[in-house]
Order: structure tokens, then C-alpha cells, then sequence
């Protein structure tokens, strides 16, 4: 099984369209080291048998015990308590929220027409701004019971995610989806600072900054309110924004970097006291600007999944989950590794930067060791002489009943079927000169 991983991790890297091209006959596609590991078939049947629970025992909807979750809760059990445990959190985080894509039928799949995936699975996600570590995940199963139904859903998976930091002090960051003066208030009593842009029509927020009485607002220009250490805040950049947030101060203005704009004078010549340009920023109050430097952390974590994805597309949605938590704890593994080393690469490397592709091949090298299928073993304690391809092993045998394409005679451009074939090659070949011209 490690080995089975290793190669799902290697398959990430090195992307084919089809799982059967890394066994191809063809030199040019196919992978000497996936042959020499396991065969093709013997892939197969581990990804088709592959399950993380005792079906048997699962629970069915409406009876006592369900859970949505049942077929990959022995998973979610192990590697929440691993995430959390294996990186202490700095003083900045950052909650958001990622989509899976997802081609199976799963009923809490979300339709998202404004996302660049419409169509996925929504998973919330707790990370740190620096690195990107992802601390803790919660999957959205759906509507929740009646007794939870009385918090919004924003206010419910933050105080979930956040659970076990009380105390602590804290910066989060989150977008408007979340952020709402009941939440900023439990976060603050709970000991925890918050910060994030929300929607004026929320319940609690000051009258006085909503939109008919804030009037319009020229660009940096903007209006602050404060009750305790709660601070309300709506200006105008782009557009007009308004922001909750209790870890700053009211009044405080800081300027964000602006364009470098050249001024010229009448006759288009540029002026010589003017030459090197000038750089006008825009006047931003303290909140936003915190939130524009530190609302990064799900968004870096994404990066570092994303580049080298693992798993391949089925109808079973349960496995989506599977591969997205394996590959977030091997993007958590290559955080800890490079923070803990400051940048200074493993023993044995001798590049110039230790990338994380670097890091998912010699972890996958490492889960696959030594190991060699049955077939693999036999296959190299044989002799091997390059005149005589029975030596390796391959003969031929009789493949199937149905009769398929000759491969050699494919090659040439004709067409031939047969039922013979080499097994090793698990190619069909006609039975006069196609065997021992093929394996030439």
C-alpha cells in the first residue's frame, strides 16, 4: 500500500492522460519504474478494492449515528489530530474556502456559477498567513439539524475552526462570507482578534455607515465608528468597502503602494526635477490594510496543492476527499520541513533550492523502498539475453476469447486481430513473424 501511494504521488508529477500509459510497451511514454514496482493490473484491482471503513457497519440516513462522512471518517480522525498537532499556529491565520472539483454524484455538491470551478465540493479551511499551513479542514455535508440551524453557517464553521486557539490572541482573517458583528463579538470574549470585510445590511452593523447615510465617498476618503474594540469602517478605493475588525485602533491611515505615473510638461518633454516618476498611493485606514497583507494563507496553501495534483477523476466521492487530504498533508509535510530547516536543503541534495517537487519525489522513492510485485521479482531472477525474448519470459499464450488488435502489425499501419498474445507485454500479437518482430 505504500508503495501504491508512492506511485499515486509520482503520477502527480509526472501526468499522463491514461493510468494504463505508465505500463505502455512504447519507450517513449511508458515508466520503467512503475513496471518494475507492480504491474498494471495488480494497480487495478488495489484502486478498485480500496475502502477506509467497514461498509458493513455504516449506518443508514434517518437512523441514529449518521453521518454524511461515514466512509472517510477513520481518515478524518487521524489526520485532523496530526495537522493540528504537528505546527504551532502564529499569530496570524486566515479562514477560507476551497472547491474540489468533482465529477461523482454527491448531494452536498455546490453549483458556484462565479467561481472558476462551477461545479465542486466545499471544504473550509483554517491556515497560517506566513506559510500557508493548513491547521484544520471541515468539509460542508449540508444543511445542518434544526438545533444548529440558529447560527449562520458562517458564524458555525468559524467558531469550529478556531476551537482549542481560545485565550490565545490570535489574528484572523476571513472574507465577507463570514464576518459579522455577533461573530467578531464571540471571537473577542473567547479571547481571539478578527478582521475582515462584510456586507452593511448585516444585523449590528452601524447605522450611521450604511450606504443612504455614509452619502458618496471619494476615493480615500473614509468613515470609522467604534463600540468597545469593535471598529466599523467603510471607504472608497475601487469601490466602496466596509470592514469589521477588533485588532486596530480607529485613525490610523496607512498608504498603499500606488502606480508610478511620469509628468510631462507642455511640450511633452518630461520635467528633470520630475524624471524618476512619482508613486501616489491611496490613503487605506489600518483594518484594510492588515486584511490586504495577511488574508493570503488559504490562497498559498492552494498554490502548493494545485501544482502536482494526486488521484485520478472517478464516480466514488469519498475518494475525492481521500486524495485532496493526502495531498494537503504532503503539502504540510514539505511547510515543516522547510521552515524547520530555514531554507537549507535535506542531506544528499545538490541543487540550488529544494522545491516541492523535489520533496514529493524522494517522498514518494521513500514510501516505494525496495518493493517489487511477484511478477517484478521473477521477471529479474531470470536470465535475460537480448536474441531470445522467451528468456525474459514472454511467450505466446492465448490473451482472450474476443480477438483484438495485432499491435505489431498496428505499428505498420495494417490491420489484424488475434487472440494470441505476450501477458508481460499485455499486448495481443498475430501468431507468424509479429511476436519475435515485436519484441526486437
Amino acid at each position: 500500500m505504500k508503495a501504491y501511494v508512492g506511485l499515486n504521488i509520482l503520477m502527480g508529477i509526472n501526468q499522463l492522460p491514461d493510468t494504463g500509459m505508465y505500463w505502455a510497451s512504447d519507450i517513449f511514454i511508458g515508466n520503467a519504474g512503475f513496471k518494475k514496482t507492480m504491474t498494471a493490473r495488480r494497480f487495478e484491482k488495489l484502486t478498485q478494492y480500496l475502502q477506509l471503513c467497514d461498509r458493513e457497519s455504516e449506518p443508514v440516513r434517518g437512523e441514529r449515528g449518521y453521518d454524511a462522512l461515514f466512509k472517510v471518517r477513520p481518515l478524518l480522525d487521524v489526520v485532523e489530530n496530526t495537522m493540528w498537532d504537528a505546527y504551532t499556529p502564529n499569530r496570524c491565520l486566515t479562514v477560507d474556502k476551497c472547491a474540489i472539483v468533482m465529477k461523482g454524484r454527491f448531494s452536498p455538491t455546490q453549483y458556484m456559477p462565479s467561481k472558476p470551478l462551477r461545479k465542486g465540493l466545499t471544504v473550509w479551511m483554517l491556515c497560517d498567513s506566513r506559510s500557508g499551513y493548513c491547521h484544520r479542514a471541515k468539509i460542508y455535508v449540508g444543511k445542518p439539524d434544526e438545533d444548529e440551524a440558529a447560527a449562520s453557517l458562517g458564524y458555525r464553521v468559524v467558531t469550529s475552526l478556531v476551537r482549542g486557539l481560545e485565550g490565545q490572541y490570535h489574528h484572523l482573517f476571513m472574507d465577507s462570507f463570514f464576518t459579522s458583528v455577533p461573530l467578531l463579538q464571540r471571537l473577542l470574549r473567547d479571547g481571539l482578534y478578527a478582521c475582515g470585510p462584510t456586507q452593511p445590511g448585516r444585523k449590528g452593523y452601524p447605522e450611521v455607515l450604511r450606504p443612504r447615510n455614509v452619502g458618496k465617498l471619494s476615493q480615500g476618503e473614509f468613515y470609522q465608528c467604534q463600540r468597545g474594540n469593535l471598529v466599523a469602517t467603510v471607504t472608497r478605493d475601487v469601490k466602496v468597502v466596509s470592514c469589521l475588525s477588533t485588532n486596530s485602533a480607529p485613525g490610523i491611515v496607512g498608504i498603499s503602494p500606488g502606480r508610478q505615473q511620469r509628468e510631462t510638461d507642455g511640450e511633452g518633454e518630461s520635467d528633470s526635477m520630475e524624471s524618476s516618476g512619482l508613486s501616489f498611493g491611496i490613503p487605506r485606514p489600518l483594518p484594510l490594510l492588515l486584511y490586504q497583507e495577511n488574508m493570503r494563507g488559504v490562497d498559498l496553501c492552494d498554490q502548493l496543492r494545485e501544482c502536482y495534483q494526486v488521484g485520478r477523476p472517478c464516480k466514488k466521492w469519498w475518494r475525492y476527499f481521500l486524495w485532496f487530504y493526502v495531498n494537503l498533508c504532503i503539502v504540510n509535510a514539505y511547510i515543516i520541513l522547510r521552515e524547520s530547516r530555514g531554507g537549507t536543503p535535506p542531506a544528499g541534495f545538490n541543487g540550488k533550492q529544494f522545491t516541492q517537487r523535489h520533496f514529493r519525489v524522494r517522498l514518494a522513492q521513500q514510501l516505494i523502498g525496495d518493493y517489487q510485485g511477484a511478477r517484478g521479482m521473477e521477471r529479474a531472477a531470470r536470465k535475460r539475453h537480448a536474441d531470445s525474448p522467451i528468456e525474459y519470459g514472454h511467450r505466446l499464450e492465448r490473451m482472450s476469447e474476443r480477438s483484438r488488435r495485432c499491435r505489431n502489425c498496428t505499428n505498420k499501419g495494417l490491420r489484424h486481430e488475434s487472440v494470441f498474445g505476450c501477458k508481460i507485454c499485455n499486448v495481443h500479437l498475430c501468431r507468424g513473424g509479429c511476436f519475435s518482430e515485436f519484441h526486437k
